[in-house]
């Protein structure tokens, strides 16, 4: 799957993962190969993004996340530190 992670300023992430955790507004949810197609916005918290080597987490303040063909956007209002 491929991510991008953005904000107004700039492209925070790009690149291949096998999950993603995201703090949807009703609660977080993980998005795995071959997920629905979803538009979902988002609460404050941490974006877990998994690949085959390694774990990051880039903490957001809001935002909005799209699933489509193994694509994912999330748009974040901002990283927070």
């Amino acid at each position: 799957m491929n991510l991008e992670i953005l904000t107004p300023d700039k492209k925070v992430y790009e690149g291949e993962v096998t999950a993603v955790t995201v703090p949807g507004t009703s609660g977080s949810f993980q998005i795995l190969k071959d997920h629905a197609p979803i538009i979902s916005t988002l609460e404050d918290g941490p974006v877990i993004v998994k690949n085959s080597s390694h774990e990051e987490i880039f903490n957001i303040k809001g935002g909005v996340v799209e699933v489509l063909d193994n694509k994912i956007i999330v748009l974040a209002e901002a990283i927070v530190a």
